[in-house]
C-alpha cells in the first residue's frame, strides 16, 4: 500500500489555530462535535459493563491504570477496597472496578522521521514490529503514523499485523528544514508558512492530529506510542494543545526517547514527561540501543495488559467543558499509580 499524506493534518491544526486565538481548546462552538469518550471521560453507561458505556443513563467516568512498586514492579491481584479516588479533591463513590488484561486495544505508533533518527530508524522498525507480532490480539487494532515536516499516516486502524509491518518499513527520514513547499495547501492557504526559524519536527502537532482525527474516533482502551528525540520543531500548536487533544480522546501516551546522540540536538525531555504523566504513561530513555527498545516495548506492552479499570458517577455533574483533576490513591501499601490527570467533562452531543 502507498504512503497516504495525512491530508486531514492541515485542516485539524486549522481548526485548532483558529479556536485558539479567543481561548484555548476547551472552549469549542457547540456545534463542534466532542471526541468519543467512553473511557475515562463522562459517558453514559452501566457500572458493571463497560463495553455497554452508551446504552444507559447514568453519568459514569471511567479510567485505566496501573500500579506498582517502589521497585516498579506491577502489582495484580488487587479490588476497589484498596483504593480510594477523588475528583477536584471532593473523594467519589466507586461504581465498577475490574483488573483489565484482555479488553480490546487500540494503539497507534508515532515515528519520528527527522534527521536525527536516520542511524536508529532500522532498529525501530525491526523491534517496532517484533512488539505489534507478540502483543497485537485478535480483536485489537493498531495504526503507524510518521512525521518529520509533516505528519503523515502510512497505515490506518487494522488487525493486520503484516500491514502494520509494512507500513513501518516504508517510514523515511527526512532531514528537511524551513522546506514548506512541500506541504500542501501552505503558502495561499489559511495556515502561514513560518518565515522564521527550523521546520524539522512536528513534534507537538503529531499528537494533537493523531489524537483528534484518529483515536477521537475509536472506542476502548487506547495507547499512544511515540518514538522520537523529544525535541519540537516548527509545530503550529503547543505541547499543552496536544496534552489537551489526548486527554479528549482519552488515550494514554508512551514516550520512547531514542536518536543517534551524535547528531541529536539533545532530549526533550521535560516535555513529554508532561505529555506522559498527564495522560497516564511514561518517558523511557533507550538512546540508541537495540536491547534498551526492546525492552521498553516490553515493559509497555506489560503496563498495557496488567491495567486496572475503575469507574465513578461523578458528584459534579455539570457538562461545562472544564477539566476535572482526578487522583486514585491506594491505601494500605507504598504503591504507585500510574493514571491520567483527569479528564474533560464535555458537554453530550446533541442528536
Amino acid at each position: 500500500m502507498p504512503k497516504l499524506h495525512f491530508r486531514p493534518y492541515l485542516a485539524a491544526i486549522a481548526f485548532a489555530l483558529l479556536i485558539l486565538l479567543p481561548a484555548s481548546l476547551s472552549a469549542q462552538k457547540p456545534d463542534s462535535p466532542p471526541p468519543a469518550l467512553p473511557e475515562g471521560d463522562v459517558a453514559a453507561g452501566t457500572t458493571d459493563d463497560p463495553a455497554a458505556t452508551f446504552k444507559a443513563n447514568v453519568e459514569v467516568v471511567q479510567l485505566f491504570f496501573n500500579v506498582k512498586d517502589h521497585h516498579g514492579a506491577l502489582i495484580p491481584s488487587l479490588t476497589k477496597d484498596n483504593f480510594d479516588i477523588s475528583e477536584d479533591g471532593k473523594p467519589q463513590t466507586i461504581k465498577y472496578f475490574k483488573a483489565e488484561t484482555d479488553l480490546p486495544l487500540t494503539l497507534g505508533i508515532l515515528i519520528d522521521a527527522s534527521g536525527s533518527q536516520r542511524r536508529v530508524l532500522e532498529i525501530e522498525q525491526t523491534v517496532g514490529g517484533s512488539f505489534l507480532e507478540n502483543t497485537l490480539r485478535e480483536k485489537d487494532m493498531a495504526s503507524i503514523f510518521s512525521f518529520d515536516v509533516d505528519v503523515n499516516l502510512l497505515q490506518d486502524f487494522t488487525t493486520s499485523v503484516s500491514r502494520l509491518k509494512k507500513a513501518l518499513n516504508e517510514v523515511k527520514i527526512n532531514s528537511g528544514t524551513g522546506a514548506c513547499a512541500n506541504l500542501p495547501g501552505l503558502g495561499g492557504g489559511p495556515i502561514p508558512c513560518p518565515s522564521t526559524g527550523p521546520r524539522g519536527t512536528v513534534l507537538y502537532d503529531a499528537v494533537y492530529v493523531a489524537s483528534h482525527d484518529a483515536f477521537a474516533q475509536e472506542v476502548g482502551r487506547k495507547a499512544m506510542i511515540l518514538l522520537t528525540d523529544g525535541e519540537d520543531q516548527g509545530s503550529r500548536l503547543k505541547i499543552k494543545d496536544a496534552i489537551e487533544a489526548a486527554h479528549k480522546a482519552d488515550v494514554i501516551c508512551y514516550v520512547l526517547l531514542i536518536a543517534d546522540r551524535g547528531i541529536s540536538m539533545g532530549f526533550g525531555g521535560g516535555e513529554m514527561r508532561k505529555l506522559t504523566n498527564e495522560t497516564g504513561g511514561r518517558v523511557i530513555e533507550v538512546g540508541n540501543k537495540f536491547e534498551k527498545l526492546k525492552e521498553a516495548f516490553a515493559q509497555i506492552s506489560a503496563e498495557l495488559r496488567s491495567q486496572y479499570n475503575i469507574g465513578y458517577t461523578p458528584t459534579n455533574g455539570n457538562r461545562d467543558g472544564a477539566f476535572r483533576k482526578v487522583e486514585i490513591k491506594a491505601k494500605g501499601g507504598e504503591y504507585k499509580i500510574q493514571a491520567r490527570a483527569g479528564y474533560y467533562a464535555m458537554p453530550r452531543k446533541e442528536q
